[in-house]
């Protein structure tokens, strides 16, 4: 809504105490964080290997060819978003995958997932309909309906 707030500027106004009550605020920053350090095929590989076992920066940094304060910076931003952790082992501080941030962004992929499989089931049943032969009037418009749906959504 815009609401005037010195009677002359309009201004947007959000609705913080929906958005927070909701936890909409909380969950959506953290699958922010969790797709923004997946984007990088560097921090990708690191997490591959760290599937793997928990490693040194060192010899998370092996593979590449870049310094080691370069590789630094990719595990920072994968702290952050709390995909690793760091852990102390005498004067070793290894690193260590944490699952949960994966975990909410598998969830919250789930969701499409399941929509798109419930879209390409309805196609599915419609083009074995018309390899039936079995489409009158009625369902010829509700092909076109089912396309176009399908088709407005992508």
């Amino acid at each position: 809504m815009i609401f005037p707030l010195d009677n002359k500027t309009p201004s947007l106004v959000y609705n913080y105490y929906v958005m927070e009550l909701s936890g909409y605020a909380r969950s959506s920053s953290r699958l922010d964080a969790t797709f923004a350090a997946l984007a990088d095929p560097t921090r990708r590989a690191i997490l591959a290997r760290l599937a793997k076992g928990d490693a040194s920066v060192s010899e998370l940094a092996e593979p590449f060819a870049m310094s080691q304060p370069a590789i630094s910076k990719h595990l920072k931003v994968l702290e952050r978003a709390g995909l690793i952790s760091r852990g102390r082992e005498a004067q070793r501080r290894p690193r260590r995958l944490e699952a949960r941030p994966l975990r909410e962004a598998t969830q919250w992929l789930e969701n499409y997932r399941q929509f798109w499989e419930a879209q390409f089931g309805r196609l599915d049943a419609l083009l074995r309909e018309m390899q039936a032969g079995k489409l009158e009037t009625k369902s010829k418009q509700r092909a076109r309906q089912v396309t176009k749906e399908i088709n407005n959504e992508t």
